[in-house]
């Protein structure tokens, strides 16, 4: 299991890439993969950048909740999930997560739960910078089961 916040730009692909390296040859059968980019907009209004904050060590630790819940909840041979913090611009990367099992139904279940639990559960703060102004982002989206 690796969980990592990254403060500065994300190559989710090259993430995968790494932590894959890690894992035995042979032992999965499926490679299931989030990516979460940043949009130019929301609620209706052009966004032209975000500031995600955290509280360091309590960002880490829910996020290796999750990715721990993922794996104990299905028959997984392991999970990733890198998230970005700080200054983030629009069509950049903010999030990835991936899982690897024998089939795919698990490796598809649990991507999925891990990205529906970190945007309803994980302690995250957006500020977005708008023309006008910026803001705070109050609401969380609800996991998806």
């Amino acid at each position: 299991m690796k969980v990592a916040l990254a403060p500065a730009a994300l190559d989710p692909w090259a993430e995968v890439s790494a932590h894959q390296q890690s894992l035995r040859p042979g032992a999965f059968g499926a490679t299931a993969v989030f990516v979460g980019t940043m949009r130019d907009f929301n609620d209706g209004e052009a966004v032209e950048g975000m500031f995600l904050e955290h509280y360091p060590g309590m960002t880490e630790a829910h996020l290796e909740r999750i990715a721990a819940e993922a794996l104990a909840r299905w028959d997984l041979l392991d999970v990733l999930v890198v998230h970005r913090v700080g200054e983030i611009a629009p069509g950049e990367p903010i999030v990835v997560t991936a899982a690897w099992s024998a089939h795919r139904g698990e490796a598809f279940a649990a991507c999925r739960y891990l990205m529906g639990e970190l945007k309803s559960r994980a302690p995250f703060w957006k500020k977005e910078r708008l023309r006008e102004g910026e803001r705070w982002v109050a609401f969380k989206t609800p996991a998806e089961e």
